[in-house]
């Protein structure tokens, strides 16, 4: 038995097709650019595959592009049920769950919470169900991880009735969480026992403070708009802001064009979205995006280290954290005070370890694999196909 993994987003559709023992990839890619310049990567044992596909293809289009190659490289056949990475379960669902019609049309109705994510999400879980309505699926969610903060920090200071309606912190990055909880003991088992803040830090980025590998607070709230600058998304701000900017005329839909897709490093910046592109600039703006990234995730981590009550250790994962060393230098530098003594060469080597013996609190690299949590969850649901 094997399992296709689907990520789906706005622009690209990432896939891995995992073997029955949840970690074994017969291949991974992903169809990207839709839908302009739709170009179709794969890879694996035997496999190298760099396509270009025609424009004008929508995620719809790309799905059934993937499993056409599939079903032509004889894999179609051996897949016996499909894991979905879906961002948003709203209070409703805290752990995988097989989908149906029923179940999809609740998801459905999270797509407001999550509107550059949930739609997308659902959309290949959709099209599968007409077109292949007998093969199981699986939704696994990015805020199930979080599902079990306390009252105190899901809490908003907003009335009752807003906070029974369901305006509440949910946290997201969970799958990618979730994993680093599940490897930390392999790499701290002190850490892993006691108290660690981990930093998903991609163009999606947010912090996660966790006690003995649980979630007990995160930078993101009720939406994926919170906590740190992102690559178009501008991390927490004064509401008064939006107040001011309705009254100067933006309506829902502008406002929400400007806080998911003009903000972050991108508007700070003038240049670019990507961390890479900025960090080869020489350009003040690409500096400023930079120094404001930084300075909001060392105020993060020193707030999340209040609630743990102390720091055991660090854990840096994803596109950034995994590869991006002069920011987790730029971050451990400021956190001196914490007692982090950063270890410059096992840095610039990507670690796993980025601190020297003596530091007090420990920093580690461990890259992510949330495709694996999702094959280990719908393989666990679908034992039995």
């Amino acid at each position: 038995m094997s399992v296709l993994v689907l990520n789906a987003g706005s622009s690209s559709l990432k896939f891995a097709l995992i073997e029955a023992d949840g970690r074994t990839r017969r291949l991974s890619g992903k169809i990207d650019g839709l839908p302009e310049r739709p170009q179709f990567k794969a890879s694996g044992p035997g496999i190298a595959h760099d396509q270009s596909l025609p424009p004008g293809l929508a995620a719809g289009g790309a799905l059934d592009a993937l499993f056409d190659w599939l079903a032509a490289h004889g894999l179609l056949a051996g897949i016996r049920a499909v894991g979905h990475r879906v961002v948003h379960g709203g209070g409703e669902y805290s752990a995988p769950v097989r989908i149906d019609g029923a179940l999809l049309g609740r998801l459905e109705a999270f797509a407001p919470l999550a509107p550059l994510h949930q739609d997308a999400n659902l959309a290949p879980i959709r099209r599968l169900l007409a077109s292949h309505p007998g093969l199981p699926q699986v939704a696994c969610f990015d805020t199930a991880f979080h599902a079990g903060i306390d009252a105190i920090e899901q809490r908003y200071a907003l009335p009752e009735t807003l906070h029974a309606a369901g305006i509440r912190r949910y946290g997201f990055h969970g799958l990618s969480y979730e994993w680093i909880a599940a490897r930390l003991p392999e790499f701290d088992p002190e850490a892993a026992a006691g108290r660690t803040v981990v930093m998903h830090l991609g163009q999606g980025a947010s912090l996660c403070a966790m006690q003995a590998g649980r979630s007990v607070a995160t930078s993101m709230g009720f939406s994926t708009l919170a906590g740190v600058p992102m690559a178009t998304r501008p991390g927490d701000l004064d509401p008064g802001i939006l107040l001011h900017l309705l009254a100067q005329g933006h309506d829902a839909a502008r406002l929400e064009r400007l806080l998911y897709r003009e903000s972050g490093w991108l508007g700070v910046s003038g240049l670019s979205a990507d961390m890479r592109t900025l960090l080869a600039s020489e350009e003040s703006a690409a500096r400023l995006a930079i120094d404001l990234f930084v300075h909001r995730v060392v105020q993060q981590i020193g707030a999340l280290a209040a609630t743990l009550g102390g720091l055991d250790a660090l854990v840096f994962t994803a596109g950034i954290g995994e590869n991006a060393a002069p920011i987790r230098a730029a971050v451990l530098q400021r956190l001196a005070w914490l007692g982090v003594a950063l270890d410059e060469p096992a840095n610039l080597g990507h670690g796993p370890r980025l601190t020297s013996d003596t530091s007090r609190v420990r920093a580690w690299v461990i890259p992510t694999d949330e495709e694996a949590v999702i094959a280990g969850h719908t393989l666990g649901l679908c034992h039995h196909l």
